[in-house]
């Protein structure tokens, strides 16, 4: 266990790490460290975010390595360098200066601790818990989901074509906040609407943004909706949940597997940004048994959840899956390399936050609390409390292709309401077609990718 120090840290030229530095306490007011250092007034340069990385990093080594005085020193210097109201690269070090903090404090007890987490009081993980209509605004404030729900409605509309029944099964870190624009759009395709059957999983309550009514009431304001739109609509909710890959919903769907071959119904299994939440260790070898939902034996092998549940949702031969998530790796054992993952995307919903929420904000602070609840989640969590388990788009087109998914193209409709989609937007969001997938970039860089799948 970590045995944390109550002094005050020592001055940073005593920090043993730069221990070849000779200067005194006037020194250390003029002098960097180490080249690129960061004076607490500038730290917007791209130079300046690898010197937080770097300081960020040494500080996660220090406390892995049970260095008490050396994490306490770095922890002191990000205090006084990253304040919460600084600019995006200053709030960024600072989400993380407190993920670290939150961290070091498991392994042992400091007065300078809790002081640090007393000034950061408020970004406290308690993260608000939205009404229907303060969601539907907040999801509306970048493409960050609006760009899945874009690509996605329009690919579903094409798949169930035709069709007299659409089963939806959502998947959705939102609520359902993609719905209501389906069901708009459904309407006005047809003359005659298709009956939908929308399922959706309850046990997704934990994890931000938050909604402040139950799914069951949820519900009963979608079916009034679809009902206003003269769309026929049957709402069910699973008791089900990610951190067994589903379990309870696949059961449901495989014992209606059936009935849905039988009666022509369209499946649709929309999965937006959840599945990274299912784990995706290794597990130990699970036998088929009669009582499980999974109808697959894997007696000489071994799986994950995420394994698993693909090849459970490819059993029950959907008409079309559509997978949307973030584009970042943070499956790492290491907590350094998760950090150096994390730093290095989660620093774009900051950047983009500058140019549509001002300073002071409650959507700024219900936004930023979100990021800081993913950075301590990735960062202070292990083991199941971990679940902010990001993988990358190639990481996920492997896996549908293992579960013997076929990729499709997203169609010319889709790409064209994308760009529409994003001209609402500040300038810095680009689209890309990467082979059949689309990716949402800021600035250039990856933010989200949109995949579209049948069965092979």
């Amino acid at each position: 266990m970590m045995q944390f120090t109550e002094a005050p840290p020592h001055p940073l030229h005593h920090m043993t790490s730069f221990s070849n530095l000779t200067m005194n306490k006037s020194h250390l007011r003029r002098t960097r460290p180490w080249p690129g250092f960061p004076t607490s007034k500038s730290l917007g340069s791209l130079g300046d975010a690898n010197c937080m990385e770097q300081l960020l990093v040494h500080c996660a080594n220090a406390i892995e390595s049970n260095d008490a005085t050396l994490a306490q020193q770095i922890l002191w210097v990000l205090n006084n360098t990253a304040p919460p109201d600084g600019d995006s690269n200053q709030r960024l070090t600072c989400g993380f200066l407190r993920a670290l903090i939150a961290r070091a404090a498991r392994s042992g007890s400091c007065k300078m601790l809790a002081a640090m987490a007393n000034a950061h009081s408020h970004l406290a993980m308690d993260t608000h818990k939205f009404s229907v209509i303060e969601l539907a605004s907040f999801v509306d404030l970048t493409p960050w989901h609006r760009f899945g729900f874009t690509a996605a409605n329009a690919t579903i509309l094409e798949a169930v074509e035709g069709y007299a029944v659409i089963h939806i099964v959502d998947l959705s870190l939102t609520h359902c906040m993609q719905i209501p624009t389906l069901i708009d759009a459904i309407a006005n395709r047809h003359e005659v609407p298709p009956l939908v059957k929308l399922t959706v999983a309850s046990a997704i309550e934990d994890v931000p943004p938050k909604l402040d009514l139950s799914y069951e009431e949820l519900g009963s304001k979608l079916v009034n909706f679809a009902r206003s739109k003269n769309v026929r609509m049957e709402f069910r909710v699973s008791p089900s949940s990610y951190k067994d890959g589903f379990a309870n919903l696949i059961e449901q769907l495989r014992v209606q597997h059936l009935v849905y071959a039988e009666s022509g119904e369209a499946l649709v299994i929309n999965c937006h940004m959840m599945l990274h939440y299912i784990p995706e260790e290794t597990l130990v070898a699970i036998p088929c048994t009669n009582s499980s939902p999974y109808p697959f034996e894997y007696s000489s092998t071994t799986s994950s959840f995420r394994t698993i549940f693909l090849k459970a949702l490819r059993s029950l031969d959907p008409t079309i899956v559509i997978l949307v998530d973030e584009d970042a790796d943070l499956t790492s054992n290491s907590v350094q390399c998760r950090l150096r993952s994390a730093f290095n995307y989660l620093w774009i919903p900051y950047d983009t936050m500058d140019t549509f929420l001002p300073r002071g904000s409650k959507q700024r602070q219900w936004y930023e609390a979100d990021i800081c609840w993913k950075i301590e989640n990735v960062i202070a969590q292990e083991g199941l409390q971990r679940v902010e388990r990001l993988e990358t788009k190639s990481q996920w087109v492997q896996r549908m292709r293992n579960a013997d998914f076929r990729g499709i193209s997203f169609g010319e409709d889709a790409i064209s309401e994308v760009k529409t989609m994003l001209d609402e937007h500040a300038a810095g969001w680009g689209l890309k077609k990467e082979d059949e997938d689309l990716v949402l970039t800021w600035k250039g860089h990856n933010v989200v990718f949109a995949t579209a799948w049948v069965p092979a």
